[in-house]
């Protein structure tokens, strides 16, 4: 939701996000403490959280917050299982997404991390631009390998590869999570791809066959981060990663009849593109 411009009212998200739960996905990013004048379709997210029934669900709920502020105000709710920073190996993203550089979002993770010490909640670090950057930055496998083993020592409970831009390929997606897998055995590593639908489902294929086990998607594919390039790259289809699980005979957990009426009501809130 995050990039659309008209706002959503909050009883449509809250009416939304509530379906989504009766769905039964391990774990819901329904919301995001930031400030209103960066992301003003999220300026409700307190609001929306209110009206949750999640104490009657399975799912976790996660907010990724930019700063300590947002992580300050996402940890005093109970419902909130999860809480994300977005930490990008490129400058020029990290500058963009959270207007601070690496070194001063090491700092906040930090903080972010006793946070979460302090009022049980658990850090998911999104490695953002982890398959490569349009802005020229240095890219490389081990600068990923490098920041993973970092955000692993200050104690990330998630760490989720993020192609933020869309530019994975099955080859250095296959080839990333077979070495952190064997690296990190123990580690929960998430796939957090962006991609157009003709490249999705093989892109599925290569994180699980390496070992990936939590994979996030967004109804319809729709999203991006506003943050990035003036073109959104959608999110991969949820549709998808459940029809690639179902044919392979993968449990996934959800109730399909109320999948599909997510489906159907997604369609009256998210512009046909």
């Amino acid at each position: 939701m995050q990039g659309l411009e008209e706002f959503i009212p909050t009883q449509k998200k809250i009416e939304y996000i509530n379906q989504l739960l009766k769905v039964g996905f391990d774990t819901l990013d329904f919301g995001s403490f930031v400030s209103p004048k960066a992301i003003p379709q999220l300026r409700d997210t307190a609001e929306v959280l209110d009206g949750l029934h999640w104490q009657e669900r399975k799912s976790k709920l996660l907010s990724i917050v930019a700063n300590v502020r947002g992580a300050e105000e996402a940890s005093k709710h109970d419902a909130i299982t999860y809480i994300g920073f977005p930490l990008s190996i490129s400058e020029t993203f990290q500058a963009r997404n959270t207007n601070k550089s690496i070194g001063e979002a090491l700092n906040i993770l930090e903080e972010i991390k006793n946070l979460c010490i302090k009022t049980d909640k658990k850090l998911v670090t999104y490695i953002s631009m982890g398959f490569g950057n349009p802005y020229g930055d240095v890219y490389n496998v081990d600068l990923v390998n490098e920041f993973v083993e970092i955000v692993v020592s200050m104690g990330s409970d998630v760490v989720s590869l993020a192609d933020t831009i869309g530019v994975s390929t099955p080859e250095s997606i296959s080839f990333l999570f077979t070495s952190l897998s064997n690296r990190y055995p123990t580690l929960e590593i998430g796939a957090h791809l962006h991609s157009n639908p003709a490249t999705s489902l093989e892109k599925i294929e290569a994180a699980y066959s390496a070992g990936c086990k939590r994979f996030d998607g967004a109804i319809l594919g729709f999203g991006g981060c506003p943050m990035a390039e003036d073109e959104l790259v959608g999110n991969l289809a949820m549709e998808t990663i459940v029809s690639f699980l179902q044919q392979e005979g993968i449990p996934s957990g959800i109730d399909h009849t109320e999948f599909q009426a997510a489906i159907a009501m997604a369609g009256g809130i998210f512009p046909k593109h």
